[in-house]
């Protein structure tokens, strides 16, 4: 699509507008968001694209869209999402090599610590692929965790688990714990090693690179919008 705007502003309702009228959702709502900074981070999206306009060098506005379009008034439904993450990608241990084993435990063991004294409840970790049944008082905690965030932040946090496979790396985001380049890491943990022992795929490395800027996004998006 080309550009057909010249001026980008925030209106005082929080609104983003192009040459003064309000830019609206694939859905036709209008674009309005919850803090003035994540305003202007997306309203700078729009300032800097070219005379064709590239979506997916907007990675805010696109969530943006995906909150006020499918998130909000389904705040529960993206929450019970976000619990399947629960039974996590850091509870999911190797039986071997040895050096791996190591490498998981002293990696993502404290993370599930963090995430114990956060949530108040401890999840369960297994060697192997065999399906984990996390207790119930887990799931609960994660649930009440959950339901701090807004429908913003929530539309960040089911992005943040979907790209890491991890809802204690999500959450581990949110509160600052850790940042988007660390939590990738521990999230490709496996690959890495992998990819010292074997030599890395460049097609895999092509993909891995292209979620860890979508990370990248999503971690910035939620901390916008938290303000």
């Amino acid at each position: 699509m080309r550009r057909f705007y010249k001026e980008v502003a925030v209106g005082e309702d929080l609104h983003i507008l192009l040459d003064g009228k309000t830019v609206k959702t694939p859905r036709r709502a209008a674009l309005a968001l919850p803090t003035r900074d994540l305003a202007e981070a997306i309203a700078e999206e729009w300032r800097a694209q070219g005379e064709e306009i590239v979506p997916t060098a907007m990675p805010l506005t696109k969530l943006a869209n995906t909150a006020i379009d499918r998130v909000i008034g389904r705040e529960a439904e993206i929450a019970a999402q976000l619990l399947a993450y629960a039974n996590d990608l850091l509870c999911y241990r190797a039986e071997a090599p040895a050096d791996l084993v190591a490498r998981q435990s002293a990696q993502w063991d404290p993370l599930l610590d963090w995430a114990a004294e956060h949530t108040g409840a401890r999840l369960t970790t297994a060697a192997g692929i065999i399906h984990i049944v996390q207790p119930e008082e887990a799931v609960a905690a994660y649930d009440a965790a959950l339901a701090r965030f807004g429908p913003y932040q929530l539309t960040a946090l089911h992005a943040a688990a979907t790209l890491c496979g991890s809802l204690v790396l999500a959450l581990a985001l949110a509160e600052g714990r850790l940042e988007a380049e660390e939590a990738f890491a521990l999230s490709q943990l496996d690959e890495l090693y992998q990819a010292e022992k074997w030599g890395v795929d460049e097609e895999a490395k092509k993909r891995a690179d292209a979620m860890a800027v979508e990370l990248d996004a999503a971690v910035r998006f939620m901390r916008l919008a938290r303000g």
